[in-house]
């Protein structure tokens, strides 16, 4: 089991397996604990859940099961037996010891149905004692049907299951007797009312016959109807100061749920409830609807969080990128940081050109450097970095010749430093991607180094880069094309030779063929 997931969801029933389901399809780490006490377990099939009519409930939850676990979420059998908050996550203790942490929650432990005292009651619960006349009214349509009456909603539903029988009789049991404007309402509808408190059921055959009354007398039913307490099984949150309230009907208390927003979301920031745990009155089909909507609360408060967390990331990134210690540990973290490979616009321009004094700005690992004097420049090769000069040293040494000779390695942060003005046949800077001030403030001292009949030379990755699936820092204000370099040049002393966008075939780090675009300034000093 993983340490910290961005989900635990405590309960796999329809409601928990749905949110489950989300969210794994929106691809977040998430775990359902199941301790395996489904509600509907004695029932024979899910009903009125489109598509999945008459299904056996454990079969509905196998299913469920497979699609959580398809989309790379994660099941174990067990029981939550605490929750914690500590800082941002919670903590959940699983039986047996384990503990797991999570961003958020979603609790999905439904609820409890606390059945009228009568004897054989319980043993018959959800074969042939029934509550709910939409789950299981079809399949004792025009049967025997008795409704044992445990408060004042006794009358509405005896009406409500004459629509499906029409052999219904309402068993007084220790309620009320109707007054006469009720009782003419269910003799209207040929319901008998059955007066005295029922003793107990019958049963024979493992089947039910009839229920027994104190006074002795037998009363042939193929179904006794009971109006339960439906309470959430909700203790595991009284740590974090959430309560059920009462679920009140037509003035009378019913059960009790835990309060939540049309999403789930409670009181507690990070805690979500689904199904019977938050709605005593939903059916499966409805609980599955309310983990999934759950699933995507949660999902979208994650990326909200995420979003900050990005942003936090990103400001610090762009504050340190620059620094003399972030340059370092990049190229301390590696043995090549770059191809090797002189930057193909170098080629391209400078191939040509009769060799002189050359400035390699940001030099790198000394690929450029190494070209440039190879073809007889005298190179002055500038970079943060004493470890990528180091490295370019070894490579000016490695590639023979005077090539080593021809190269002073300077070690200088040109956004603090200048280099001399006019000294420099030509003056390269391959991508060097700045916020708009400091990069405009250096390109302006670079081309103050360019010296008469010389040629500055800017090269960077095009904002529509950021399109692409190429590797690029995605800071699109530190992004520039050539025709932005070209217009901060001073016409009078500058001869723009080319400001374009030139696209060139390259490889993702997926491994894919596309197409990137270099912004390329070529500019000659008058």
């Amino acid at each position: 089991m993983d340490d910290r997931y961005d989900v635990v969801v405590v309960g796999g029933g329809a409601a928990g397996l749905a949110g489950a389901a989300t969210l794994a399809r929106a691809r977040r780490t998430v775990l359902v604990v199941d301790a395996g006490e489904p509600r509907n377990a004695p029932a024979g099939g899910v009903h009125n859940y489109l598509g999945r009519e008459g299904m056996p409930p454990a079969q509905l939850m196998a299913v469920g099961r497979d699609e959580v676990t398809g989309y790379g979420g994660q099941i174990v059998d067990g029981r939550v037996t605490a929750v914690d908050r500590d800082g941002a996550d919670f903590v959940v203790t699983v039986d047996g010891g384990r503990t797991l942490r999570a961003r958020r929650l979603l609790v999905t432990t439904g609820l409890i149905d606390e059945l009228p005292e009568v004897p054989g009651v319980a043993e018959r619960w959800g074969r042939d004692v029934l509550h709910c006349p939409y789950c299981h009214g079809w399949e004792v349509r025009d049967r025997r049907i008795g409704v044992l009456a445990t408060g004042p909603l006794a009358m509405h539903h005896a009406q409500l299951w004459r629509q499906w029988s029409p052999h219904v009789l309402l068993l007084l049991h220790d309620a009320p007797a109707p007054d006469a404007e009720e009782q003419e309402r269910l003799a209207a509808r040929g319901i008998t009312v059955v007066p005295g408190p029922v003793a107990a059921l019958e049963v024979a055959d493992d089947t039910l016959t009839g229920v027994r009354l104190a006074s002795g007398e037998t009363v042939a039913l193929d179904a006794v109807v009971v109006a339960t307490r439906m309470t959430a099984r909700a203790g595991l949150l009284d740590s974090l100061g959430l309560a059920p309230v009462d679920v009140e009907t037509a003035g009378q208390v019913i059960g009790r749920q835990i309060p939540a927003d049309p999403t789930g979301a409670t009181a507690v920031p990070g805690v979500w409830v689904a199904g019977n745990v938050a709605d005593v009155f939903a059916q499966v089909i409805r609980a599955a609807g309310a983990g999934m909507l759950a699933g995507a609360a949660i999902n979208g408060d994650l990326v909200g969080e995420d979003t900050r967390d990005a942003v936090t990331e990103h400001r610090r990134q762009r504050e340190a990128m620059f620094t003399e210690a972030a340059w370092e540990e990049r190229y301390q973290s590696r043995p090549a940081v770059w191809s090797g490979r002189p930057n193909p616009q170098l080629v391209a321009e400078a191939a040509e050109l009769p060799p002189g004094r050359a400035l390699d700005v940001g030099s790198g690992e000394g690929a450029d450097a190494v070209w440039l004097a190879e073809r007889d420049w005298t190179v002055t090769a500038v970079d943060i970095s004493t470890t990528a000069l180091a490295r370019a040293a070894d490579h000016a040494k490695a590639a023979g010749g005077q090539v080593a000779e021809r190269i002073e390695w300077t070690h200088a942060d040109l956004l603090r430093s200048s280099p001399a003005e006019g000294a420099y046949d030509l003056v390269s800077a391959q991508f060097m991607h700045l916020p708009p001030e400091p990069r405009r403030e250096l390109f302006a001292r670079l081309a103050d180094a360019v010296a008469p009949g010389g040629r500055l030379l800017i090269v960077g990755h095009h904002p529509q880069d950021l399109r692409t699936t190429a590797h690029r820092m995605h800071y699109p204000e530190m992004m520039y094309t050539a025709e932005q370099v070209a217009a901060d040049l001073d016409p009078g002393r500058f001869e723009v030779l080319a400001a374009q966008t030139r696209p060139r075939a390259a490889v993702d780090p997926d491994g894919r063929d596309i197409v990137i675009h270099d912004a390329v300034l070529l500019a000659r000093r008058r």
